[in-house]
This record gives C-alpha cells, sequence and structure tokens, in this order.
C-alpha cells in the first residue's frame, strides 16, 4: 500500500493534468476566472509590491556597502536589477502568493469538501476539475507573471532610493545601468533576464494554485482537517517554489 505523501503527490500532478486538460472551457467559466484573477491578483498586490520594494532596498543596501570597499559601488544597478528580475521578484512573489492565496485555496476547497459541497457537485454530474479547479490555476498562472513584472520594477526603484540616499550615487545613472544590465541575449527580441523571470513566475504560479486545489479537495476530519490542508498548502508550495527556482534556472542559463 502506497504511502500517504505518495497518494497525495499523484493527487496533484493528477489535477495539474486534469486542470490544462479543461482549458478549452474556460469561455464558460470566464466570471469565476475573472474573480479568481481579482482575488490573486488585486488584493495580493499590495502586499507583493510592499515586500519587493523591501527586497530591492536590501538588496542594494547590502551590495552598495560591500561594492563600496573596491570602489564599484556604481555597479550596484548592475546587481540588483538582475537580482530582482532574474530570481527575488519571481520567488518573493510566489512566496507571498503561496502564504495568500494557496491557503485560501485550501481552505474553501477543503471546506466545501468536508461540507460535502463537493461531493454534491459530482452527484448533479458536474466536473469540479472545469468548475472548480481550472478557473483558479489559470487565473494565478496569469496573474503571477504581471505581479511579478510589477514587483521588479518596483524593486529596482526601491534599489535605486537606497543608491541615491545611502550610497551618493546618481538615480538617473543607476536607472542606466539597471536596463543595459537587463539588455542581455535575447529571445525574439526578449532579453533573458526578462524572459526567465516571467517563465519562472507562470510556472510557479502553476504550481501554488495545483498545490492548493489539491490540499483543499484532500482535506477530511471537519474543521482541524482544513487547518491541516490549508498549512500543508502553504509548506508544500513554499518547499516547491525553492526547488523548481533552482532547477529552472539550471535549465535556462545552460
Amino acid at each position: 500500500m502506497m504511502a500517504p505523501p505518495v497518494v497525495g503527490a499523484g493527487f496533484t500532478m493528477h489535477l495539474g493534468l486534469a486542470a490544462l486538460a479543461r482549458i478549452g472551457h474556460i469561455p464558460r467559466r470566464w466570471r469565476p476566472l475573472l474573480n479568481q484573477m481579482h482575488l490573486c491578483g488585486i488584493k495580493s498586490l499590495h502586499v507583493v509590491l510592499f515586500v519587493n520594494l523591501f527586497i530591492g532596498m536590501i538588496l542594494a543596501l547590502q551590495l552598495g556597502f560591500e561594492l563600496a570597499r573596491y570602489g564599484q559601488q556604481e555597479s550596484v544597478g548592475l546587481a540588483v536589477s538582475v537580482a530582482m528580475v532574474r530570481e527575488m521578484a519571481p520567488m518573493m512573489t510566489a512566496v507571498v502568493l503561496a502564504a495568500s492565496v494557496a491557503s485560501a485555496m485550501a481552505a474553501e476547497l477543503g471546506t466545501m469538501h468536508v461540507q460535502e459541497e463537493v461531493t454534491a457537485l459530482e452527484v448533479m454530474s458536474v466536473d469540479i476539475y472545469s468548475y472548480l479547479v481550472a478557473p483558479r490555476v489559470l487565473a494565478l498562472t496569469l496573474i503571477a507573471p504581471m505581479l511579478t513584472t510589477l514587483s521588479a520594477i518596483v524593486g529596482i526603484l526601491g534599489g535605486g532610493v537606497i543608491a541615491y540616499s545611502q550610497l551618493g550615487l546618481d538615480f538617473h545613472g543607476y536607472l542606466r545601468t539597471s536596463l543595459d544590465a537587463l539588455a542581455d541575449t535575447s529571445f525574439f527580441g526578449v532579453p533573458r533576464s526578462i524572459y526567465t523571470g516571467l517563465i519562472k513566475a507562470m510556472i510557479f504560479g502553476f504550481t501554488i494554485s495545483v498545490i492548493g486545489c489539491s490540499n483543499g479537495l484532500r482535506a477530511t476530519h471537519g474543521a482541524s482537517g482544513v487547518g491541516n490542508s490549508t498549512r500543508a498548502a502553504v509548506r508544500n508550495s513554499i518547499i516547491m517554489i525553492i526547488v523548481l527556482n533552482f532547477f529552472l534556472g539550471k535549465i535556462i542559463y545552460q
């Protein structure tokens, strides 16, 4: 008999494939899709931007002090922009979404499952993967790159504020250095650093939503089971974000 973690992983993979197979149903689910995009995007926007603003400021502060020891503080814009676009903005945005959106999905679907609302939908021959899962998965998959783009911009600007106020650098010079650093090898006109961050964000969004829905639909034992599924959704999402971040970076840059 398979161990529960193996069963859970198998169900999560099945759920992700089932959601992908039902993307064609989205034109009939456009209202739930828009509602989920609002919940995932607009309601998370202020937290995502606030976190990434300070991430950019921290990067500029710490890297600036170290580069200043070697007289290279003018390169802080290069370091901050590359770090934000490639790594920090996609990953920190995904972590915030895991904490806020994956937990909400798991709690909502978990409550429906323990109260047998999901069973009632199945009895009425409603495809729960099309009705409940696909709009959530597609919404977060589309919203994550948008939030990541805004996060990277805010983080770079936050780094510019620190570069100007703490390191004595020219703000416009900082921005020029940042833009030059992102104009690296392009793919169909899109610089590698930018499409790397967007690809990561899209995959992170898909992964977070699938894990959140999977844990919610596997919730049992009433309120305590919903709490356990919510906690597992956040924990597993963050672990997968870190693991995928390493392998995606390795694949893209190798």
